[in-house]
């Protein structure tokens, strides 16, 4: 392909990607592909000889969009939203066009420097502490790929740290801390790295926050027994119920822990301290007194299509003594002198991508405010939904609603005094019967989950087209799924 060829192909693909949208609306939400469909159509080697074009990019419309599930559907409420904004398509044409591995400064500056003031601007945005500032030269910030790659290089830190200053420690004696409502991030930083995890459990009656006399009597216990915890993942919002650790009750604790690296996992609640009116909910003041590091991602909730996961460190020495391997070839004369920031030093792999011109762009076009109207937009919607289920006498909130995230389930009020109220048995085996009708249907996708064994799912708002009227939808979409799953349920106890 030569350059005319390419300004062709890609008018073309422009043009196709805005007919996609205009067209999204009408398509199923979840694929209606069975697994393995594209066997039959895909050969098992790449051609000999090249292909036109023109064929391929038709073949993408005919044998890949069909075996989307489209996050960015106005009636895609499942797991968290993917972020997505022309902008963010735009950014990504222009910083694939000139690749480059941006593992230091020199390789491309542009990249190096756009990256940390973006960052900074991402910081103040969400109102962290200047400490977390990369033009405080003490603290600062970089783009990961995922919330998890995030939590495993402040592991890493943590764990650089604490041998540093414990050296006659064993490997084996170190204890990474999570709670049963941490993302796996947690688990699998442990599978990876070694080392073992101990899950802190957490109740309902607390909305599945971690309590600060719960991580008390953990650290007690461990310090008895000689094992050493080094790092707690703390979560700003949990993947199952959007859950807020109780941060001020873990800084009592932690102040007699000293060694305890404290990692927050905002991923995706994170985004909601660009609002101020959120900040205390999340328990911002303490995230900037106690964090020692600090991740969300802008490719959830934050418009900044995948991936754009920004971590925030308090002390950047931490992570660069644990991180830094400078071989001869990757030595120049300006990371020596110090002048400049070697993101190579602040992630696992060496090569990165130019992540920080979606984050520029984003920012840049619809301004902290229009930034915060989408939040709160999508809150408000949330809100609709909530109060449709408080006052249904079909359904019932497992939770309070957290931001723009609510958790429920199909829980039918009794139709006398008499009748027996359900167990929570029946009322679990009813909710599967139910979200097994809900994921049968391709015009909605939503998510389960089970807390502490009540068996729920998940309706979470997110996409930037999603209206009110997507919200009303759905609403009576669920009603009409519900009086279904009764009348299917209320049959078969009859037979029996």
């Amino acid at each position: 392909m030569d350059i005319e060829q390419f300004r062709k192909a890609g008018y073309q693909a422009i043009d196709r990607i805005c007919d996609y949208y205009y067209s999204l609306e009408k398509r199923p939400v979840i694929s209606e592909v069975e697994p393995g469909y594209l066997k039959q159509y895909i050969p098992p080697a790449a051609p000999e000889r090249g292909e036109h074009f023109d064929v391929i990019a038709d073949d993408y419309q005919k044998l890949i969009v069909p075996g989307l599930t489209h996050w960015q559907h106005p009636s895609f409420f499942a797991y968290f939203p993917t972020g997505c904004s022309f902008e963010g398509i735009l950014a990504d044409l222009y910083s694939t066009a000139t690749p480059n591995p941006g593992f230091n400064w020199t390789s491309s500056p542009a990249c190096t420097e756009l990256e940390a003031i973006v960052m900074d601007w991402a910081c103040q945005l969400l109102g962290l502490s200047p400490e977390f500032l990369n033009s405080s030269e003490v603290g600062g910030g970089a783009i990961q790929n995922t919330a998890s790659d995030s939590a495993l290089i402040a592991i890493v830190a943590a764990r650089s740290l604490y041998l540093r200053h414990h050296p006659d420690v064993s490997l084996t004696n170190l204890v990474i801390y999570t709670t049963s409502q941490t993302h796996s991030l947690g688990v699998k930083a442990g599978l990876v790295l070694g080392l073992s995890v101990r899950v802190l459990g957490v109740r309902a009656e607390d909305n599945f926050s971690l309590r600060g006399e719960t991580l008390r009597l953990a650290l007690e216990e461990d310090e008895r027994q000689g094992l050493k915890p080094f790092v707690l993942i703390a979560t700003v919002g949990t993947t199952s119920s959007g859950a807020i650790d109780n941060l001020p009750e873990i800084q009592q604790i932690v102040q007699k822990h000293p060694s305890l690296w404290i990692h927050v996992d905002a991923a995706w609640a994170g985004i909601a301290l660009a609002c101020p009116e959120y900040r205390e909910k999340c328990h911002l003041k303490t995230i900037n007194e106690l964090a020692d590091s600090f991740c969300t991602n802008f490719h959830k909730w934050g418009l900044v299509n995948f991936d754009a996961s920004t971590l925030w460190v308090r002390d950047r020495k931490y992570l660069t003594d644990a991180l830094d391997v400078t071989p001869p070839f990757l030595r120049t004369k300006q990371g020596d002198a110090g002048t400049v920031i070697d993101y190579r030093n602040w992630h696992l792999a060496l090569g990165r991508r130019f992540r920080s011109l979606k984050l520029w762009f984003v920012l840049r076009s619809f301004g902290a405010e229009g930034f915060r109207n989408y939040i709160r937009k999508t809150v408000a919607l949330n809100q609709i939904f909530a109060e449709f289920v408080a006052s249904s006498d079909l359904f019932s909130l497992i939770t309070p609603p957290s931001f723009a995230l609510s958790v429920f389930r199909l829980d039918p009020q009794l139709k006398t005094l008499e009748q027996p109220s359900h167990s929570l048995e029946t009322l679990n085996k009813l909710n599967k019967l139910f979200y097994s009708r809900l994921t049968a249907r391709h015009d909605i996708l939503l998510t389960s989950t089970v807390l502490n064994g009540v068996s729920c799912i998940r309706f979470a708002v997110g996409s930037a087209r999603t209206d009110i009227s997507h919200i009303i939808q759905a609403c009576e979409l669920l009603h009409k799924e519900a009086k279904l799953t009764l009348k299917s349920w209320e049959q078969a106890q009859e037979r029996y």
